[in-house]
């Protein structure tokens, strides 16, 4: 999936001051006139005065950088356990990557560590491989320490894996035992349902371990450079955010598993250009219209009388080649989501574990394409069962019965249309559900509803700020955590329980910055359409009236991301840049999700002309709105589609906008993974014309504006490949451009150092390119 990460440049560190903000070609410090009013009651444009000195706080980006943007220190994999008393979470220190894990008492709202790496290493360093290096990007977890750890459903037992090993700790005595084995690395353990075994994957076979004797077997064969059992292939992991490869049964008897045949994909190499004598890396990667994983699904009998026997299951797999979700709920079928290669079509089947049949419980479709949700949450007594959709309509949460007969749709609007659901708890007990959902774009909340239709969704009670929460339910709905993003607050992490909605709170230790993003959202109509798009101005905080300032249009602008929120992600740089002299705007165009589903499906078949049409205009309406823009200085700046979008921009709309960072592009479609280009491309032997509009080396010829490529070149998601072709078809057509690339990094950059120097560099880069007169 295409979303916004770190970018990375040598480059310049510190403060950039704009000396000149004018108009046109000349400058003239001592004309100062305050803005007034036309004929028709608006405001005159400004006469141009010299700007305030840099409001830019000399230490930000440092401390933006050593704080990992102000993540660390903040609790993260967060898990209220049974029972309403604990809850168990990571975190690291203000400045450090090293994890451990916390245990919060919530009737004393006191919290102790419980674990640290070093303690159950014994001061040894962490070692990881290539694989669950991989793993950990798709993930986006630059964590160290404790990363990741499971819990058994009653919360007694805690499973943590470090550098290749797998370490069981009883909570309560805090005993610590290894689970040794002869074979390879762990990818992804997981506690049984009763917790008395584990399975993981190593070498490509999925195994099991009696935690008690400690005896290891294997459950599968037939691994080889080709074949992988029980791992997500990478589309799975990357585009529908399904990183598991095999499930357990309720009862612990049996496992299903994912077989991965790539012997039809490509391979892709990366290798070290700094370290040539290194051997590349080597991994499928399945191209936009080119041959995709083989994925086969078994069931695999690990206690009973046909202990070491499969049954593979049987759908039509040439139809719905995509695995979407698996469920195997207690008191539940198991049942599997599949998709066509387009995604504009997808089946819920009943499995039936004896046989591997299939059979038939829900089709949906959508002309356009179908998005991803929870899988069916199902009532304690199997006879009914939660789903969320979009096919052909906008979201809704519904109450389905056995045979998938519609109940009643519980959730749709709240009076308006509610966006964004994720189901958070089915609470059959007290007939409910809780779930988070946007009731406008710019929020996300908790809502509950009852299951029995008898009132609509109501929202929990709440910040009365705008804000964007997410939600961890204990399994038996005891207790649960929220979180709370407010665009200039700190996140909060609050305890809940049945007696009380805010029982306790999380600590965090992060760094506070030294100043909070101040911001006006608002809304803007591009000149001759209807259609009111989100957007978010960041002025300077010593901004005065009269003054024109050059403009830094911040986007994603892609499917799946919406940038204009009340969270506060990017506030604080986009205030670093707006403080340097510049006006900084994001703007969300259609396309991307949370306004319904003719909203976002209106860029099918062509990713660009309508964002870059809808993005032009806005900026050019809030200019006439707002005189301190200047539109005759904008620049654009995006990483990942951002960055796609932003090599457009200066290629097509040189009108507007005259000078572009683009970090990590993708730039030829053609070259982008299956299952998220295929989503809202199509085929491209279908749509051969949209591919083309849609490439960036179409439109090389035409650069005529300052452009920076800045990519990594061990990135796995948009290789480096993407930037290799745009900056060769720009030298060939006699373009001038600049070319960062950034040995060894990936698609997410977490390095502290040049962060701090990167982020410099491109206050550099727009204060060189838009100020009429550097200096």
């Amino acid at each position: 999936m295409l979303t916004q990460r770190a970018l990375v440049v040598a480059g310049i560190a510190g403060t950039i001051v704009l000396n000149a903000c004018t108009s046109g070609g000349q400058r003239d410090p001592q004309h100062r006139t305050s803005v007034g009013r036309d004929s028709a009651g608006q405001a005159a444009a400004p006469d141009i005065e010299r700007p305030a000195p840099s409001a830019a706080d000399p230490a930000f980006l440092e401390q933006f950088a050593a704080t990992n943007r102000f993540r660390l220190g903040l609790p993260t994999s967060i898990k209220p356990l049974p029972g309403g008393r604990h809850v168990l979470f990571l975190r690291s220190g203000p400045r450090s990557f090293v994890h451990d894990l916390y245990e919060y008492d919530i009737a004393s709202g006191a919290e102790r560590v419980l674990l640290t790496a070093e303690r159950i290493l014994g001061g040894g360093d962490e070692k990881l491989t290539p694989e669950e290096l991989a793993r950990r990007e798709r993930m986006r977890l630059s964590s160290r320490g404790i990363a990741g750890y499971d819990v058994s459903r009653d919360g007694s037992r805690i499973l943590v894996p470090l550098s290749g090993r797998l370490f069981v700790i009883e909570r309560q005595s805090g005993q610590i035992r290894e689970l040794r084995s002869t074979a390879g690395f762990p990818i992804d353990p997981r506690f049984s349902p009763d917790g008395s075994t584990i399975a993981c994957v190593r070498d490509g076979e999925l195994h099991v371990t009696d935690v008690d004797s400690g005896n290891e077997r294997r459950v599968t064969t037939g691994a080889d450079r080709f074949v992988e059992n029980g791992v997500a292939e990478f589309v799975a992991q990357e585009e529908m955010d399904r990183r598991e490869g095999y499930w357990w049964s309720p009862e612990g008897d049996r496992i299903v598993f994912q077989q991965t045949d790539t012997r039809g994909v490509e391979r892709f190499h990366i290798a070290d250009p700094v370290n040539p004598e290194k051997d590349p890396q080597t991994s499928p990667y399945p191209r936009a219209g080119r041959t995709n994983a083989a994925v086969k699904l078994g069931i695999a009998v690990i206690r009973g009388t046909f202990d070491g026997a499969v049954v593979w299951v049987n759908w039509n797999s040439q139809q719905y080649p995509y695995l979407a979700r698996v469920d195997w709920s207690r008191s539940a079928p198991l049942t599997i989501l599949v998709q066509n290669r387009t995604q504009t079509e997808q089946a819920l089947l009943e499995v039936n574990p004896v046989t591997g049949d299939t059979r038939e419980l829900l089709v949906e479709r959508d002309p356009a394409w179908i998005n991803l949700h929870d899988p069916p949450r199902w009532l304690p007594d199997g006879s009914a069962f939660l789903w969320t959709s979009d096919a052909g309509t906008d979201e809704r949460l519904e109450l389905r019965a056995r045979d998938c007969a519609l109940i009643r749709v519980l959730a749709q609007n709240a009076p308006g249309p509610l966006t964004n659901i994720k189901l958070a708890s089915l609470d059959a007990a007290r007939n409910r559900a809780l779930f988070t959902a946007s009731p406008n774009p710019l929020e996300t909340r908790r809502w509950q509803v009852p299951l029995d239709g008898s009132a609509a969704p109501s929202m929990l009670p709440s910040s009365s700020d705008p804000a964007v929460e997410t939600l961890e339910v204990a399994p038996d709905g005891s207790s649960w955590v929220w979180t709370s993003d407010r665009f200039d607050r700190s996140t909060q992490f609050f305890v809940g329980t049945l007696d009380r909605d805010r029982a306790g709170e999380l600590r965090s230790v992060a760094e506070s910055p030294a100043f909070r993003p101040k911001a006006e959202f608002t809304t803007v109509a591009p000149a001759g359409s209807n259609v009111e798009l989100q957007a978010v101005i960041m002025r300077p905080r010593n901004f005065r009236p009269g003054v024109k300032h050059p403009v830094i249009l911040s986007v994603y602008t892609g499917p799946g991301l919406q940038y204009v929120t009340a969270a506060p992600r990017g506030g604080l740089l986009d205030q670093w840049y707006a403080d340097h002299g510049f006006i900084v705007i994001r703007v969300d165009n259609r396309g991307t999700p949370g306004r319904g589903r003719d909203f976002e499906r209106a860029i099918k078949g062509n990713l660009i002309d309508l964002a870059l049409a809808e993005q032009a205009g806005a900026v050019q309406a809030l200019a006439r709105r707002y005189p301190e823009i200047d539109a005759s200085r904008v620049g654009v700046y995006g990483w990942s589609f951002g960055g796609y979008f932003s090599a457009m921009a200066a290629m097509r709309r040189p009108d507007v906008f005259k000078a572009g960072v683009a970090g990590a592009p993708v730039c030829d479609w053609a070259d982008y993974d299956t299952h998220y280009t295929e989503r809202f491309m199509g085929l491209p032997d279908a749509n051969a014309e949209g591919y083309r509009a849609s490439n960036v080396l179409t439109y090389c010829k035409d650069l005529e504006v300052p452009l920076l490529v800045i990519h990594g070149t061990a990135d796995d998601n948009v290789y480096f490949l993407h930037s290799l072709k745009m900056t060769d078809a720009l030298f060939r057509a006699g373009k001038h451009f600049e070319f960062l690339a950034l040995p060894g990094f990936t698609h997410m950059v977490p390095d502290p150092v040049v962060t701090r120097s990167l982020y410099g560099r491109i206050a550099e880069f727009f204060a060189t390119h838009l100020a009429d007169d550097p200096r």
